[in-house]
């Protein structure tokens, strides 16, 4: 499936603004099941310096800053990517190793090489680990477990139990008050996934990306109206003959997974430990006061291009 992405920022200042630096996540990079076709950032007014990096976790960040007074900033990101999940085996017919096998090859040991996924099993930033993660978990992990089919469950449990609620939490929530609350967006979903999967000894990343929606049958696609999107991906090694050993991707939000995305509808755009490390674009700047933001954001088959002038 061949997806076109637009992804729109502006900040509108109260107060010129002298000087801006920022980093963003707006391009997305090669992955299993993923090809990016072209990808291109645009910034107003033009940047002094303009620079795109790959960071620890293979993202691309793109560096950017502007010496000249403005009120307004936008980007404008596009890529084109193709997603073909062809030979991802069905998730449940992997037969995966238990979940105390997983902890326990992730647990560090004296005189023996670092896990691979061993960075992605520690508090970060944005998780910070509360005994009333295991409690919602612990119904999900029962002793000797297949860990995928209990991440599932976990993921299921998510879905199910808390209520997806756009005006309810900002990019600043904490997990454990969304988990209290019983409500967010997929942003929060992945924090407490993450969280619940990190406090059991298993390694979770937080995933950025986009998701294809269609409109109601009869209406319009509107430009514009979609959102980016998160998911948590989970590592099995390759341990007890477990052939298919990598990375597991769940969206809570959806209650979908799969081997190395939920669906061909999904485009992976960035990987970290959490929110904080794949925040779409951040920065700093001198002047402005406050300001106005807006994000317009459009997934589409490649085949309606023409939407895109």
């Amino acid at each position: 499936m061949k997806l076109d992405i637009l992804h729109e920022t502006i900040y509108d200042y109260d107060f010129p603004v002298d000087i801006t630096q920022h980093l963003a996540h707006l391009k997305p990079n090669h992955y299993l099941g993923q090809q990016v076709l072209s990808t291109r950032v645009t910034v107003s007014p033009e940047p002094d310096y303009f620079e795109d990096r790959i960071d620890i976790f293979g993202n691309i960040n793109t560096f950017f800053s502007i010496g000249s007074r403005h009120t307004r900033l936008k980007t404008i990101a596009k890529s084109l990517v193709e997603t073909n999940l062809v030979g991802a085996y069905s998730p449940q017919f992997l037969m995966s190793p238990s979940w105390e096998e997983v902890r326990h090859y992730h647990r560090y040991h004296a005189h023996q090489p670092i896990a691979e996924a061993a960075d992605f099993i520690f508090a970060s930033p944005m998780i910070l680990f509360h005994d009333e993660f295991l409690d919602f978990a612990k119904d999900c992990f029962a002793q000797n477990h297949s860990v995928l089919e209990a991440t599932e469950l976990l993921m299921q449990k998510i879905h199910h139990e808390l209520k997806y609620e756009t005006a309810a939490t900002d990019v600043n929530t904490r997990a454990i008050d969304s988990l209290k609350s019983r409500h967010g967006v997929c942003q929060d979903f992945a924090h407490i996934m993450i969280s619940c999967l990190r406090m059991l000894g298993l390694p979770a990343q937080y995933i950025s990306g986009y998701m294809l929606t269609n409109p109601p049958p009869g209406k319009p696609r509107l430009i514009g109206s979609d959102a980016s999107h998160a998911w948590v991906a989970t590592y099995v090694p390759p341990i007890n003959g477990f052939t298919e050993a990598g990375w597991f991707h769940f969206d809570p939000t959806n209650n979908r997974w799969g081997r190395h995305a939920p669906g061909e509808e999904y485009v992976i755009l960035a990987k970290g430990r959490d929110y904080a490390d794949v925040s779409p674009i951040r920065g700093v700047i001198h002047g402005g006061g406050n300001h106005r933001l807006s994000v317009a954001v459009t997934v589409l088959p490649a085949h309606e291009k023409l939407l895109f002038v």
